[in-house]
Order: C-alpha cells, then sequence, then structure tokens
C-alpha cells in the first residue's frame, strides 16, 4: 500500500552535474512526492556498494526511528511489483528491525544505470562505507561510466590522489582485503603492505597487524625496514663483475654509484648531494 504523505526531512544537495540527477535528494524538487509505502514492498538495491552493516550502528539508528521516526525519506524506484531502493537501505534496514509497516520514500524513475550511479555518489557521500567498498565504488565509476579519477573525485568531494590511493587497495591480496572489509586493519596499514612485493611476506605481515594490533606507524617501519634487509641482500647477491664496475667508478666520481642490470640493458644510478656536487661529477664525466 502507498499513501500520499506532506513533504519532510532535509535531503542531500546536488550530488553530480546532470540536473536530472541533481533533483534526486533536493528537498525542494521532491516536497510533494513523498509517500508511505509498506516496508514489504521494498527491496534493496543489488549493486549497493555498502556490503557490511554494522549491528551497533543499526541499533542505535534503530533506537532514533522508534523515538523521532524517520526524518529523512528513502529513495526508490518502481521495479517489478516492488520499489527498490536507491538510497537509503539502512534507514530501511533499522525500520524494519523496529517494526515499521510503513516508511517515507520518495519514488524517482531512474534506469539501471543511473540507479547504480546515485547509490555509489550517495553511500560515498555519506562516508559510510568501508574501505575496500569505497575502492570498488570508485572503481565501478570509472570503469562503468568512464569517468576519470578527476572526475570521480570532484563528484564525491575527495581529492584525486585519495582516489588514487583508495582504489590501489584493491591490488592488495584477498585475504587483506577481507580483513580491511571487516575493520581488522585501516586503510593506513593497506597503503603500507603495498610497499610489500612479495604475496606471501605481504600476507604474513598483515597476519601479525591484526594477531598485534600493530598500528599504522609501526607497519610503515617493518615494511622500511624488511625491504632494507631485502636491498641488502640483493647487493650481497651481486655479480662480482658488476660489483667491481660499480667501485671503480665510485671511486673515480668520489660519489655512490649504483649500477642496476636488466637482460637486455641496465642504467647507472650517480647521487650527488647540492649544484656544486652536481657540477663536480659532471666535470670528472666530460673530461
Amino acid at each position: 500500500m502507498v499513501s500520499k504523505k506532506r513533504g519532510l526531512g532535509k535531503g542531500l544537495s546536488a550530488l553530480i552535474p546532470d540536473e536530472p540527477l541533481a533533483d534526486l535528494f533536493n528537498e525542494e524538487a521532491n516536497k510533494d512526492s513523498i509517500l508511505d509505502i509498506e516496508i514489504s514492498l521494498i527491496k534493496p538495491n543489488e549493486s549497493q556498494p555498502r556490503q557490511e552493516f554494522g549491528k551497533d550502528s543499526l541499533d542505535d539508528l534503530k533506537d532514533s526511528i522508534e523515538q523521532y521516526g524517520i526524518i529523512q525519506p528513502i529513495v526508490v524506484r518502481k521495479k517489478d511489483d516492488k520499489y527498490e531502493i536507491i538510497a537509503g537501505e539502512r534507514r530501511w534496514r533499522a525500520a524494519k528491525a523496529a517494526s515499521l509497516k510503513e516508511v517515507p520514500c520518495i519514488i524517482k524513475e531512474v534506469d539501471d544505470k543511473q540507479a547504480i550511479k546515485l547509490a555509489l555518489i550517495e553511500n560515498i557521500q555519506r562516508q559510510n562505507l568501508n574501505p575496500i567498498e569505497e575502492a570498488y565504488a570508485f572503481r565501478g565509476l570509472m570503469k562503468d561510466y568512464n569517468l576519470t579519477q578527476e572526475e570521480v573525485a570532484e563528484a564525491v568531494g575527495k581529492s584525486r590522489s585519495y582516489i588514487a590511493n583508495t582504489v590501489r587497495l584493491l591490488n592488495l591480496d584477498k585475504e587483506i582485503i577481507d580483513y580491511m572489509a571487516k575493520g581488522k586493519i585501516t586503510r593506513g596499514h593497506g597503503r603500507a603492505l603495498l610497499g610489500i612485493t612479495s604475496t606471501e611476506e605481504r600476507i604474513k605481515a598483515a597476519k601479525s597487524i591484526v594477531n598485534n594490533k600493530t598500528n599504522v606507524r609501526e607497519t610503515e617501519k617493518m615494511v622500511k625496514k624488511q625491504n632494507k634487509i631485502k636491498d641488502k641482500n640483493r647487493e650481497t647477491k651481486k655479480d662480482p663483475f658488476i660489483k667491481e664496475i660499480e667501485e671503480n667508478l665510485m671511486s673515480s666520481l668520489g660519489t655512490k654509484v649504483k649500477l642496476i642490470t636488466k637482460k637486455n640493458g641496465g642504467k647507472i644510478e650517480i647521487e650527488f648531494y647540492g649544484h656544486e656536487d652536481l657540477e663536480r661529477i659532471i666535470e670528472i664525466i666530460t673530461t
């Protein structure tokens, strides 16, 4: 059953520049179209980016709804004989837990792509996604809608570097991604773990973080130390011929020199410490 209801609640402001979509959460645009819909006729969006709904926060919202009701309507669209949620699944879940029979809704006519896009942006802007859900949401906006990192950043009110760093978390191993999705490690831990190239060592480090409750700063130090040891071990395994060339170059140039070999070539890294030191090295090389 659907019944007419007067306007209530404060909607979100424009989410993206496209005007029909921008009106979706606008209070003025929707004040005459808020209806009470039977909760049994509403179903969640299968493409909802949020997968984890914390019990404590749902309980808090349930208590609030029991006391004050639903302040902001749920946004839905008609789909078959039901109404599919575009925005507000958490409110819907809490309302069910509070045994409400009806909930205030705004009905919108949008296609599948628009519904998914709006669900992504609404969730991101509300900052209620865990880092992995957020990463999938950002990647979904870029992949499905051909948006650049810059465009996603503008749409959700984040910096481009924030978008890039968050999406990079999806390069982690499934086990580590699961830890982060469940809140066992933070995005800071995830960023630090990306610095470990070995899959085995990365997972081992993640387990250690979870078991020992290692903070982000300690994790960064651990990764740095581990990489230094690897570099040192790599140095000891270096071809004696290459090592001799490095030593000769260091002796001639009076600075640290690193010879990096590859299958069909390589490169030489020469360190300098200031403009004068650079000029000194150039003079040695060119004379």
